[in-house]
């Protein structure tokens, strides 16, 4: 561009030297001012400086020109992949909200903030399809967001049935929570749902959708089913503990009033009362008649339940976690106390170093039972006492 305005320069300069010795002489009787060179060769100075400065602005209104285009061109993109994508598939953000794929989620909006506005045909945007599918990664995100408010926009949507984030995490989702037994699965529902509302209004556990119905009324709905079923798992654990406990006790009773070696005639004290051995297996005998009661009475409780809705939140977890402990504790201290009075048989028919393999066989069977009852416990634990999803 700069060069065709200097080539008409130099043809413009070359016609007035063409033109110059007929002006002079059509002219010859003009008189011009001493200093007319200097001001034509001034003049024509400026002007190339003048297409100078009009080329390299030109160049940078082209330049900023096509950074709008290209802005402008990113944005329809997006905006009409929005649009097609709303019609008939999820948005490529919205498909990664939905699988907790954080990657994608964190670098598609580090590019594009407008997205995380993105909603399907639904009108379901991250935040509804992240409490529908039970993407925890994916709500501390989102409870991350710098802007208050937008992250209100995001926690107050609605979809097109008038659902709120409360309502969708109501609804049972056919994927099972990584825990066994029904009850315990109640237990997380009742959980999820308590952890959603956090991110809520406090109004909105009563607002309702199109069917007229609030949050409560659509968990209640939807888990009939899970409460019925999880009181079934609660009845046949609790039946089955029972009787192991009420063996325990028997066992227990027996023993304690045992004396092994008998008493001594004058005084009545035992006649091994001085022995480690003895002391041990009156102490164990005794927890286990305890602990066995306990978990008895634990177990009962939980048979004569109601089984409420609201019961598995809270008070049948813990009933059923005081059992089991206490269950666990008493068969290790009846197998403690059996070790403790077959010592004095063993003592004089096996050598000192002998009798610990012995008894390591004897606790064989507690061993096997904490190892199986292990992951329920530790769950157990977990979800009772504390929110799993915080």
């Amino acid at each position: 561009m700069y060069v065709d305005h200097e080539w008409k320069i130099e043809e413009y300069d070359d016609k007035t030297d063409e033109s110059a010795p007929s002006e002079k002489t059509n002219d010859s009787n003009v008189n011009y001012p001493q200093n007319n060179q200097v001001c034509v060769n001034f003049f024509e100075l400026f002007k190339k400086a003048i297409h100078i400065v009009t080329y390299l602005g030109s160049c940078k209104k082209g330049e900023c020109l096509k950074c709008d285009l290209e802005k402008d061109t990113l944005q329809y993109h997006h905006k009409s992949a929005e649009f097609k994508i709303g019609e008939e598939n999820d948005s490529a953000l919205l498909v990664a909200a939905k699988n907790g794929i954080m990657e994608i989620v964190e670098k598609i909006l580090q590019h594009f903030p407008v997205a995380i506005h993105d909603t399907n045909k639904d009108k379901k945007n991250i935040f509804l399809l992240a409490v529908e599918n039970r993407r925890l990664n994916v709500l501390k995100f989102l409870a991350q967001e710098e802007e208050i408010y937008t992250r209100k926009l995001l926690f107050r949507k609605v979809d097109k049935d008038w659902n709120c984030a409360l309502h969708l995490a109501s609804i049972r989702n056919p994927r099972p929570w990584p825990i066994p037994g029904d009850a315990l699965q109640m237990q997380w529902e009742l959980n999820w749902y308590k952890y959603v509302e956090t991110f809520m209004p406090s109004n909105f556990y009563l607002r309702t959708n199109k069917k007229n119905q609030t949050p409560q009324e659509v968990f209640t709905k939807n888990h009939k089913m899970l409460v019925k079923s999880g009181g079934q798992w609660l009845t046949s654990t609790a039946t089955a503990c029972s009787v192991i406990a009420v063996l325990i006790a028997t066992v227990a009773f027996a023993t304690s009033t045992a004396i092994p070696g008998g008493t001594k005639e004058s005084n009545g004290k035992p006649k091994l009362e001085n022995y480690f051995a003895f002391d041990m297996f009156a102490i164990l005998s005794l927890v286990a008649l305890c602990f066995s009661i306990t978990a008895l009475v634990m177990f009962l409780s939980i048979l004569t339940s109601r089984y409420e809705e609201n019961d598995f939140a809270k008070d049948l977890p813990t009933k059923l976690f005081l059992g089991l402990t206490s269950l666990f504790v008493s068969i290790a201290s009846i197998i403690g106390s059996f070790c403790a009075a077959h010592f004095f048989v063993l003592e004089d028919n096996l050598s000192k170093h002998a009798v610990y393999p012995v008894y390591a066989v004897t606790c064989l069977p507690i061993t096997i039972f904490a190892f199986v009852q292990f992951p329920l416990y530790v769950d157990l634990i977990h979800a009772t006492f504390r929110n799993v999803f915080e």
